[in-house]
């Protein structure tokens, strides 16, 4: 019994523990995320600008022709860039993305060509046998500019070279500190549909530019710069999801573990209160044996 309470309290000790470090994690993420958040709502109207302004000068222009919107006749080979964490304990946050991307790549069936981000990502693809062009790791948690034009020179070229025919983008977007959702788009080809204006936006009245240096040119410097905004845009989102991920799965293991100590605690003093018991009954029943053998003498 003695030694069945002693594991009870070295388990109860090592719950313990455990708490701190989990509500350490919850705190950190909850002072990340407001952060990140408020990154996520800077960046999105420089990407809903930067359309806006690819399509004012596509009006002008007439028709768009660039090489990062040049469609293949045949797709043959689809790479895509998988964004992930570095770290784990954030639930299903990356077992969620990957899954996601994994499906992408089985529905098309065309030879995979994988551009990695965070340590998550390269570590499964690895294991897994994929063979990946290019990988980043220790830009998860804060995303920058130069990480996202890092990226998306490697998918460009490879584009560009023909290495490969389109090129996709899985993440995770985030839509509230409660809700992230993973999401594979298509990021090369630039889908025209989404730089050409609406009908409404063409009628209604809007200010007139002065282009110099000409449209065309002005297009070939506009078109990577939004390559860039909307990886940006997603390793931001990613960023935002994970610290909110994570915040959401620590919190839960801290209220888990508060339930295990209540547990712990009342098998504790279930085991000490039987074995108090025992303990007396043993007293009593000694005390009765004595003065019963005093008695027969």
């Amino acid at each position: 019994m003695a030694q069945q309470l002693r594991a009870i309290r070295r388990r109860i000790t090592s719950v313990r523990s455990t708490q701190k470090i989990t509500r350490s994690f919850e705190l950190i993420a909850s002072a990340r995320i407001i952060k990140a958040q408020q990154r996520v709502e800077a960046a999105r109207p420089y990407s809903e600008q930067m359309r806006a302004l690819i399509a004012s000068v596509g009006r002008r222009i007439g028709r768009i022709e660039h090489p990062l919107l040049e469609e293949r006749d045949e797709i043959r080979s689809i790479a895509t860039i998988v964004i992930t964490s570095d770290r784990g304990l954030a639930g299903a946050y990356n077992s969620n993305v990957i899954r996601a991307a994994e499906r992408d790549l089985q529905a098309h069936g065309k030879d995979p060509k994988l551009f990695l981000v965070g340590k998550k990502a390269l570590s499964y693809f690895r294991f897994r046998g994929y063979e990946y062009e290019e990988s980043w790791i220790g830009i998860s948690d804060q995303p920058s500019i130069d990480d996202a034009r890092e990226v998306a020179k490697a998918a460009a070229e490879a584009f560009g070279e023909g290495r490969v025919d389109e090129v996709r983008l899985a993440y995770t977007r985030y839509q509230s500190a409660l809700t992230q959702r993973p999401a594979v788009i298509k990021l090369l080809p630039l889908p025209k549909e989404e730089l050409a204006a609406d009908e409404e936006e063409t009628s209604a009245p809007g200010p007139q530019y002065v282009f110099e240096p000409e449209p065309e040119e002005i297009l070939s410097v506009l078109l990577p710069r939004y390559l860039e905004g909307t990886i940006l845009q997603g390793l931001l989102e990613s960023s935002a999801s994970e610290h909110a991920a994570r915040r959401r799965a620590m919190k839960a293991a801290t209220d888990n573990a508060d339930e295990l100590i209540d547990t712990l605690t009342r098998i504790y003093n279930q085991a000490r209160q039987a074995e108090i018991t025992t303990e007396i009954m043993e007293i009593v029943g000694g005390a009765e044996a004595l003065t019963a053998s005093a008695k027969e003498e």
